[in-house]
Order: structure tokens, then C-alpha cells, then sequence
């Protein structure tokens, strides 16, 4: 079914770049959502009504919108709720909708199902953190990460997750010896930024820092290029002292970015390129990602959580080849 599921998907995504043709040469963006959006209907749509029960003809209406297309789903999941890649893509649509307790509560339903499911148990447990006030993670979810580890020891991101709750918890020196074992199994690029988090965690524990690491040559890539221009009428009203944020995240995916880079917004155009290197998350790498979503934002208090009256560009899809991405930051944040 997932198989199934998957090569519909790329079907409908064929089959909308080409219908979708003259918008998407007028007004790229807007082609570029239309697919997305579509897309995901489609893939909610299957779970919907693409099983033995569409042979209904009451149960054969297409949802003409995202809601009714969720609200379908719902409904299939109701009269089948052993279905957890139904689930699974309930939580993603319900993240898509900025509705992270509800994708919370879909992913616990998937884990009902398959309680011993290593990336279910992390992918669980990092949504009850996005879903809880300052994104902490709760008792229940720190015994799905240790669950998760009890399963595959070298989980990543169960590692990953694991001593970010222990550092929540003020447990730095659990923190640290949780994360050391993943310098073995990450890339250079990767172990230098893990490495930082580690010793950050040992001296909070009053713990010496590591060793050096000996220099590694290994490449993480040529990263991603992206310009940055503020439009005339927010640079009259730039604040002083404002910092900016460049950032690139899955699409469809969870809200933490897989790169950022912060800097003076005092000078604009700006040009970054972000790579391995500007990964806030060592488990979840640029480089591993074939599609980014890239964004910049303007915050007046230098705080990366987006806030209202902060100054934004229009988020725009970004592949490994894309050359440099041009975002013009022209829209106020409410």
C-alpha cells in the first residue's frame, strides 16, 4: 500500500507540472503550492476512499478541498483504524495545517499500532515536544526515546532528541555522554556542529571539553546559494539592530530547519550559502534532503521563533541543482 501510495504521488505531481504549465510560467510560486497542495489531497484522498469500500458509489466523492480530503480520511480511519501509514498521513497534513497537537495525537494512534517501531517512536516523540509549551519534551516522550534506542541502539535521532530532553531536564552530563556515540557514525561536516553541542553540554556539567578532533577533508557539498533583497518599502522601516535569519527546511516537514544562518540585517542585498556546516540538527543534514523549502526573515528582536510585525519573504522550493535562490523579503508578518 505505501508502494502504492508513493508512485501516486509522483503521478499526480507529473501530471500537475504539466497541466499547471502557464501558471507555473507566470507565477512560479503560486504553481509551485497549487502542486503541493494538490498533491497532498491526492495522497489523502487514497487512504480516503481508495480502498475495497470505494466500490460505494456513495463512498466515491472526490474531497474538493484539503479540510474535506482530512475529514475523509478521518472518516476511513474511523471505520479502519489499523491503518498506520493512514496515520502517518493525517500527522504530516495536520503539521501542514499548523496543527501540531492534532498530528501529536495521530501519531500516538500509529504507535498504538506498531509500539516497537524505532523511527515511529522518535518521529512520536519530537511531536509531542513541537506540541508542548516551550517544545519540552514530557516524560512519555523520553521513554519513547529510550524505547527507540532499546530497539536500535545507534538511532540517531532518538540519540539526538534523547539529549536534547536530557539538557532540558538540566542533565548536561547525560546529555553529553548520550551524544558522544554519534561522533563515530556522522561525517565531518556533522561531528564538528555535534561536537560544539557536546562541549556546550560537558562545561554546563562542569566536565572538561573533548579532545580535538583531527582535521577531516571530507567535502559536505558545494551547499545552496541564496541572495536576499528587502523590499523599498520595509527598508524605511528596518529596525535597529534587527537580525536575520536565512533558512532551509523539509517541505511538508517538521518546523525546526535543517539549516540556518543568522546575521546583521543592517546591509541588503545579502548572499549566504547554506550547507552541513548550518545545521542546527546533526541527525538531519542539507545534504541528505534532494527538495528544501528556503526563507528569510527580518526579527527586530533577534529571536529566531517567527513573531508578529517581523519582516518575511515568501518561502520558496529549492532543489540540490537550483543555482542561487532569490528571495525578497516584501511581507509583514501578522
Amino acid at each position: 500500500m505505501v508502494g502504492f501510495v508513493i508512485a501516486g504521488l509522483v503521478l499526480a505531481v507529473l501530471v500537475l507540472a504539466y497541466v499547471l504549465r502557464p501558471l507555473w510560467r507566470t507565477r512560479p510560486v503560486a504553481g509551485i503550492a497549487v502542486i503541493a497542495g494538490l498533491t497532498l489531497a491526492t495522497g489523502l484522498t487514497y487512504f480516503a476512499i481508495g480502498t475495497p469500500a470505494a466500490l460505494d458509489s456513495a463512498q466515491r466523492r472526490a474531497p474538493a478541498t484539503l479540510d474535506d480530503a482530512i475529514t475523509q480520511l478521518e472518516a476511513e480511519l474511523k471505520r479502519d483504524p489499523n491503518q498506520v501509514e493512514g496515520w502517518r498521513l493525517l500527522a504530516r497534513a495536520r503539521v501542514a495545517e499548523g496543527e501540531p497537537a492534532k498530528a501529536r495525537d495521530a501519531l500516538m494512534r500509529a504507535l498504538k499500532l506498531m509500539p516497537d517501531d524505532p523511527d515511529l517512536l522518535a518521529e512520536a516523540a519530537e511531536m509531542r515536544a513541537i506540541a508542548a509549551p516551550g517544545r519540552q519534551f514530557d516524560a512519555e516522550g523520553v521513554s519513547m526515546l529510550r524505547h527507540a534506542l532499546d530497539q536500535e541502539s545507534m538511532h540517531q535521532r532518538a540519540r539526538w532528541f534523547l539529549g536534547i530532553a536530557q539538557r532540558q531536564a538540566k542533565q548536561p552530563a547525560e546529555a553529553a555522554r548520550t551524544w558522544e556515540p554519534l561522533l563515530a557514525v556522522v561525517d565531518g561536516r556533522t561531528s564538528e556542529s555535534l561536537r560544539e553541542q557536546i562541549n556546550a553540554a560537558r562545561g554546563e556539567a562542569g566536565m572538561p571539553p573533548l579532545p580535538p578532533a583531527a582535521k577531516s577533508t571530507a567535502a559536505a557539498g558545494p551547499g545552496l546559494k541564496v541572495k536576499v533583497a528587502l523590499s523599498p518599502a520595509l527598508a524605511a522601516k528596518l529596525p535597529a539592530n534587527a537580525s536575520l535569519f536565512v533558512i532551509a527546511r523539509q517541505p511538508g516537514g517538521p518546523p525546526m530547519p535543517v539549516a540556518v544562518e543568522k546575521l546583521s540585517a543592517a546591509n541588503f542585498p545579502v548572499e549566504v550559502t547554506l550547507d552541513d556546516g548550518d545545521s542546527p540538527m546533526p541527525t538531519m543534514k542539507l545534504s541528505q534532503l534532494d527538495q528544501v523549502e528556503v526563507l528569510a526573515r527580518v526579527s527586530a528582536s533577534g529571536n529566531a521563533i517567527p513573531q508578529a510585525g517581523d519582516f518575511e519573504a515568501v518561502a520558496k522550493p529549492a532543489g540540490k541543482d537550483a543555482g542561487t535562490i532569490e528571495l525578497l523579503i516584501d511581507q509583514v508578518r501578522p
